[in-house]
């Protein structure tokens, strides 16, 4: 079972990479350029050992009390890129690497205080404005983003966003990449665009992406 298990894992990867180049020179980019996160959320640690042994060191979890474990236990760079939970944050703090989703100021207060080792981070947008999906506002979007500047632990990375559901991909991701271009010319460094899962990472690829967050066409469904 577990050599079928590695198998299927090890075609849905390359599959995966596959089209990850064909995207990257479609839009003119190199794939040197794109890092591949693996999203590991409920799927157990036996199947990260998989991916780590197939060349893959980033993962990314949503939910604090599923990553906590595996952390500990398999070596690799670490992203959480869930809703933040106050009460969650400082055990977030504690095994991730990076963080995608920071959208309010008083959460990063929290991590400023208890992060035991530098984050990077990422604002996540909100690409219309829904309440209860996560994302800061475009208005809000730089004073969160001049907070974490002011850190001397913390990098701020960039831009994180989720495509809304009923948009098409190509229509949201088009609108992200205007806002990170003007948000560079302000924050020049924060140049890390993280965009695109399973279902639309080829067109966040063709808009810039440099970080994608893909679950289920290499693990499968759960």
């Amino acid at each position: 079972m577990a050599i079928d298990r590695r198998s299927e894992i090890a075609g849905n990867l390359e599959t995966v990479r596959e089209q990850i180049s064909k995207a990257a020179q479609s839009a003119g980019r190199s794939v040197n350029e794109i890092t591949l996160i693996a999203v590991t959320k409920t799927f157990p640690a036996s199947d990260i050992e998989i991916l780590k042994e197939l060349g893959v060191s980033n993962f990314g979890e949503n939910r604090d009390s599923d990553a906590v474990p595996k952390a500990a236990a398999i070596p690799g760079t670490w992203h959480f890129q869930g809703q933040i939970q106050s009460n969650k944050l400082k055990s977030i703090c504690s095994w991730a690497n990076v963080i995608h989703s920071l959208d309010e100021i008083r959460h990063f207060e929290v991590i400023e205080k208890n992060a035991a080792h530098p984050l990077d981070i990422f604002c996540q947008v909100s690409l219309d404005g829904a309440e209860g999906r996560g994302g800061v506002s475009e208005k809000k979007l730089y004073e969160l983003a001049k907070e974490i500047e002011k850190s001397h632990t913390h990098r701020l990375q960039g831009l994180m966003a989720v495509a809304p559901p009923g948009i098409d991909p190509t229509v949201a991701f088009s609108k992200l990449s205007a806002i990170h271009k003007a948000f560079m010319a302000d924050f020049p460094r924060a140049n890390k665009l993280s965009a695109g899962m399973s279902g639309d990472f080829k067109e966040a690829i063709a808009y810039g992406a440099t970080h994608i967050r893909i679950g289920s066409q290499i693990l499968g469904s759960r």
